[in-house]
């Protein structure tokens, strides 16, 4: 990787002086070594069949919740803690919006599609009401308190493994690149649309 270019490329400049300029050296030993080109190592994402293989396999006492918060993951590429900070409030039916507050306290407005609201509709109609410590707060924990990232990341990933990706790479951020994929792919979305949706300061991250 780049740790090793930056050492190569000091060796090469030292081989250099001694055959150069202080002809120590017939010749560079490391002439015909490249430096070769640092890989950026994509991030992985999950196919349409994938993500649609992760919510078929969804089993909780919490079906309706987990099922709600992988959906919202997968159509609207959120951050894990854009996701557990999601108010009752934020989310607007009649024009199928949701409110995020995203880095550095920001506001955006994700367009929530029927599979969103459906899901939405039916944890709603589920999600506690009695013993919630936090009324506000969308996503219940079992303790009647917010949903901790820890917790929605334990989560993810126990259903990833479960349809074989769990491990490397496979992630709460690889749903929401998943998500930027997905649009990408399927709905020929415009890559500064996309910028909008997943709330990235320049469209370099986009990319």
């Amino acid at each position: 990787g780049k740790a090793r270019a930056r050492k190569l490329s000091a060796l090469k400049g030292f081989f250099s002086y001694l055959v150069t300029q202080v002809n120590k050296l017939q010749e560079n030993p490391t002439e015909g070594i490249s430096l070769g080109s640092p890989k950026k190592a994509l991030p992985k994402y999950l196919t349409a069949a994938e993500s649609i293989d992760l919510l078929k396999n969804i089993q909780s006492d919490f079906y309706e919740r987990d099922f709600c918060m992988i959906t919202l993951f997968l159509n609207c590429g959120m951050r894990l803690s854009e996701l557990v900070s999601i108010n009752m409030s934020d989310v607007i039916h009649n024009n199928s919006t949701l409110r995020i507050v995203g880095k550095g306290s920001k506001e955006r407005i994700v367009y929530l599609n029927d599979a969103c609201l459906a899901s939405i509709d039916g944890y709603v109609r589920v999600r506690p009401k009695d013993d919630v410590k936090d009324k506000n707060a969308l996503f219940i924990s079992n303790r009647g308190t917010r949903i901790s990232p820890k917790t929605l990341q334990a989560m993810v990933n126990k259903y990833l493994t479960k349809i074989g990706l769990g491990g490397a790479g496979y992630s709460v951020h690889k749903l929401r690149h998943t998500a930027a994929t997905l649009m990408y792919q399927y709905g020929k979305v415009d890559i500064r649309v996309l910028q909008d949706i997943l709330g990235h300061e320049n469209l370099g991250t986009t990319e």
